[in-house]
């Protein structure tokens, strides 16, 4: 029989994980045609999740458990789902329930059609302020119009997988993680399932502004290298603005008597040098900052305790980057 794999990464969810797993476990008892196992990383969570997390793996042999030493962020902990799923197919949600489980079922369809990536497309999205919605439409618009490969319009990370897709992730190691771009690299057949995103069932939104905008940046950097051609661009208009700006000084110099002494060649200067080094050195600075993370070759994040695996769960990990800080036999189902 094959085996489905769901990962779902937590940070901070105890309002809304009873909730998830009884969502979850109905799914599974809907699939009479498939193993399924569920791989919950605890990004660390501040609140009850990891100690709720732990008690469900205690009772249920299909959940399993990945605690992480701190908070690494949302992709990477996506990530360590996926180095763990040991499924033919590996499915991404996200435990606040906006992303329906009773939509995996109409993946797995499409999936036995032949189709590698089945990628959630929001339809509608209920419960989302207007400027959450306007943001992430242009969001996405913005990106494609910068990025070499097209990305799907108005998609999370909501997603089957097969596992030949799986697999060449894991055979991508950077650290500035944008996991939905990453499938869109891979090619391999995909296609898009329309649905609607529901409100959160529970607690806050992990991603407020600030994130958004650090997130989209990730986004546009980790896919693009347009922006380095735009601060081109921009050297070349602020050497038109600074051109008019030395014919303005010149025509006043020539043509007026009113004029400070050594403002015109100020006025060149700032307008011309700063207008370039500025705005290109800070393009170049994320993009060195970037090539600077992947030097150091440090693990993309560090496991305090997997709960409900076995060895040979975890030799499919990405090992060596993994480090396995602590390992309990009395959690091996």
């Amino acid at each position: 029989m094959q085996l489905l794999s769901l990962v779902i990464p937590c940070y901070n969810e105890e309002a809304v994980i009873d909730e998830t797993i009884k969502r979850l476990k109905t799914f599974c008892s809907e699939r009479n045609d498939l193993d399924v196992e569920l791989i919950l990383v605890d990004d660390g969570s501040r609140d009850r999740t990891r100690m709720l997390l732990k008690s469900y793996a205690s009772d249920d042999t299909r959940i399993k458990v990945i605690v992480f030493a701190r908070n690494f962020g949302h992709q990477i902990a996506v990530t360590a789902g996926i180095d763990a799923a040991r499924g033919d197919a590996v499915v991404l949600i996200d435990a606040d329930l906006q992303d329906p489980p009773e939509v995996i079922h109409k993946m797995i369809a499409k999936w036995r059609e032949g189709y590698d990536v089945i990628y959630g497309t929001r339809a509608v999205r209920i419960g989302e302020s207007a400027f959450k919605q306007f943001s992430a439409r242009f969001f996405y618009r913005f990106l494609n119009k910068l990025s070499d490969i097209p990305i799907p319009l108005d998609t999370g990370d909501f997603r089957l997988m097969s596992r030949d897709v799986v697999d060449t992730l894991k055979a991508m190691p950077e650290n500035d993680r944008f996991v939905r771009g990453m499938v869109s690299w891979v090619g391999f057949k995909q296609t898009a399932l329309p649905y609607t995103r529901q409100e959160r069932f529970a607690g806050e939104s992990k991603y407020p502004l600030k994130k958004m905008l650090r997130f989209a940046n990730d986004g546009i950097l980790s896919f693009s290298t347009k922006p380095l051609q735009i601060s081109i661009s921009l050297g070349l208009l602020s050497a038109a603005l600074a051109f008019a700006g030395i014919i303005y000084a010149l025509l006043v110099r020539i043509f007026t008597y009113n004029w400070v002494e050594g403002w015109a060649g100020i006025m060149i200067a700032v307008l011309f040098l700063g207008g370039i080094q500025l705005i290109s050195v800070g393009i170049l600075g994320e993009y060195i900052g970037r090539i600077y993370n992947e030097v150091k070759k440090r693990p993309l994040y560090v496991v305090e305790e997997y709960v409900g695996f076995n060895s040979e769960d975890l030799k499919m990990s990405r090992s060596p980057v993994i480090r396995h800080f602590s390992y309990h036999d009395n959690h091996i189902k």
